[in-house]
């Protein structure tokens, strides 16, 4: 399993409805902290946060980006 770092991008693997996040909503990790514990910021289309959350690392399901190959 990847380890998660601050700047990586993340989805939700679970409803966290006191912060109105539902599953799969996509954030990026701001912050470790030394519980284990990570602050992951959620932003609109337009890069606007609606929302901050420390989470657990089960929580989340990091996610990877690939460039294309060249044809």
């Amino acid at each position: 399993m990847d380890d998660i770092k601050v700047l990586d991008v993340v989805a939700l693997m679970e409803e966290v409805p006191e912060h109105g996040l539902r599953r799969g909503e996509v954030g990026t990790v701001v912050e470790r902290w030394k519980d284990g514990a990570f602050e992951v910021e959620f932003s609109d289309d337009s890069g606007e946060a609606y929302a901050f959350a420390a989470l657990r690392g089960d929580q989340l399901m990091k996610l990877h980006f690939r460039k294309d190959e060249a044809a």
